[in-house]
């Protein structure tokens, strides 16, 4: 079984926890088991979500504008990360 990979800028469905069936994107790798997530509204950048990389769905979306940002030491806000996740959403509603 080919599984994807959960790397930073994945966007991810949680699968357990309070936040299950939840988009998030993953915002830091901590190590081979944890990420640290958000998803810009109920869990913000300033508050990341620590969870268990087998408690999650890599939808197979890689944001790479987060990535080449967070690399660079650049600022991202809430409010870009509701829209790369509302757009996932709308990908993921039509198929």
């Amino acid at each position: 079984m080919n599984k994807l990979p959960i790397v930073t800028g994945s966007i991810v469905r949680s699968k357990a926890g309070r936040d299950e069936g939840r988009l998030f994107i993953v915002v830091q790798e901590v190590d081979a088991d944890f990420v640290m997530i958000a998803n810009g509204d109920l869990r913000k950048l300033d508050r990341l979500k620590k969870k268990r990389r087998k408690h999650l769905k890599p939808t197979g979306t890689v944001v790479e504008e987060l990535r080449a940002r967070l690399e660079r030491g650049e600022p991202v806000e809430d409010h870009e990360v509701r829209s790369w996740l509302s757009k996932e959403e709308e990908k993921l509603v039509q198929v």
